[in-house]
C-alpha cells in the first residue's frame, strides 16, 4: 500500500539491489588492478594495459603534469609517467577516478550538499597521507592513505540517493542530538554507511584494506591487525576534518572523545595533527584534480 513505511530488512534489500545495479569497473580499471598486484609487475607491464585506453592514458598524463606533482618539465610519454609516478600511484589514480566518475555527479546527490562532501573527502584523504608521512610510512604506501581517505565516506552517497528523505531526518537528528550520523543513520534506516560502503566494495571487488575501511572507519579496532593502523588514521584525518568543518560529509558532531583514543592507537599527538593545518590547506588545492580529472572522464 502507498504510504506505508518500509521496514529496516526492506530497506536494506533497497540498498542492496541499488549497488548490485551500479556500474562495474571498466575492464581497464579491472586489469591495471589485476596487473599492479602481481608482485613482480614492471612499469612496463602496466603501459602495456593503460596504452591501449587513450581515456587513462590522458589521466595518467594530467595527473603527472598537475600541480599536485609541481615537476619543473612537462611530461609526455606515458612510460615515464609510469615510472616517475610509480605503480601504487598509478594503480591508485586509476581506482580513484573510476570511482569518482561513477559516483561523483551531482545526480548522486539529494540530502547532501555535493561540494561540501569531496571537500571533506579530499581533507580526509590529504590529511591521512600528511599523517602516514609522519609515520614514517614508505613514500610510495602513502598514497594508499590518500585515496583510502578520498573514498572512506562512499557509503554515504547510496543512502542519500536511495533514501533522501529519511536520510534528511538521519542529518536533522545527528544535529539536534549533537550525535554522531552513524547513530542517526542505524535509528532511521537499521544500517549505516559502513554496511552500504562494504556492499560498493564487494561489488566492486576492492581490495581487503579498502573493504575494511568502508566499513570500520568508525570503528577500526573492529578491523583486522594488518589493515588498522591505514583504518585508525583515516578515522583520525576524518574527526579532524569533522571538528574543523573542512567541507561536510553530515557529520557536524563527531565524537570527540574518541580522537585521544585515535590518536593513541596511531601514536601521534595533537599537536602532529594541528601543526599540519596550514599544509592540509594548500594541498586539497591541489588534489582537486583528481575530482577535476573525474568529471572530465564521467
Amino acid at each position: 500500500m502507498p504510504g506505508v513505511p518500509l521496514t529496516n530488512e526492506q530497506r536494506f534489500a533497497l540498498i542492496q539491489k541499488y549497488i548490485e545495479r551500479m556500474p562495474s569497473l571498466s575492464t581497464t580499471v579491472t586489469k591495471v588492478l589485476e596487473v599492479c598486484n602481481r608482485p613482480s609487475t614492471s612499469a612496463n607491464d602496466l603501459n602495456r594495459v593503460i596504452a591501449l585506453d587513450p581515456v587513462l592514458t590522458g589521466q595518467v598524463l594530467k595527473l603527472i603534469n598537475s600541480a599536485y606533482y609541481s615537476l619543473p618539465n612537462q611530461i609526455s610519454s606515458l612510460t615515464r609517467a609510469i615510472i616517475m609516478l610509480g605503480i601504487n600511484t598509478v594503480k591508485n589514480l586509476a581506482l580513484s577516478t573510476a570511482v569518482l566518475g561513477s559516483m561523483g555527479r551531482q545526480d548522486s546527490f539529494r540530502s547532501l550538499s555535493m561540494d561540501a562532501f569531496w571537500t571533506h573527502s579530499l581533507c580526509v584523504g590529504v590529511l591521512a597521507k600528511a599523517l602516514a608521512g609522519l609515520k614514517k610510512i614508505p613514500g610510495m604506501m602513502q598514497e594508499e592513505f590518500f585515496v583510502a581517505g578520498l573514498l572512506h565516506d562512499l557509503g554515504k552517497i547510496p543512502l542519500n540517493n536511495c533514501f533522501a528523505e529519511e536520510y534528511r531526518q538521519a542529518l536533522e537528528l545527528s544535529t539536534i542530538e549533537q550525535g554522531s550520523l552513524p547513530k542517526a543513520e542505524e535509528i532511521m534506516l537499521g544500517f549505516d554507511h559502513g554496511h552500504a560502503g562494504k556492499m560498493i566494495a564487494d561489488k566492486w571487488q576492492l581490495s581487503q584494506a579498502l573493504t575494511e575501511l568502508l566499513r570500520f572507519h568508525h570503528s577500526p579496532e573492529n578491523a583486522s591487525p594488518n589493515n588498522r593502523q591505514l583504518i585508525s588514521v583515516v578515522a583520525l584525518a576524518n574527526a579532524y576534518a569533522n571538528l574543523f568543518d573542512v567541507g561536510s560529509a553530515g557529520d557536524r558532531f563527531p565524537d570527540t572523545s574518541r580522537v585521544d583514543e585515535l590518536l593513541l592507537q596511531v601514536g601521534l599527538k595533537w599537536h602532529d595533527l594541528s601543526s599540519l593545518h596550514a599544509v592540509v590547506e594548500q594541498e586539497i588545492e591541489k588534489a582537486q584534480v583528481f575530482l577535476q580529472i573525474a568529471r572530465e572522464a564521467a
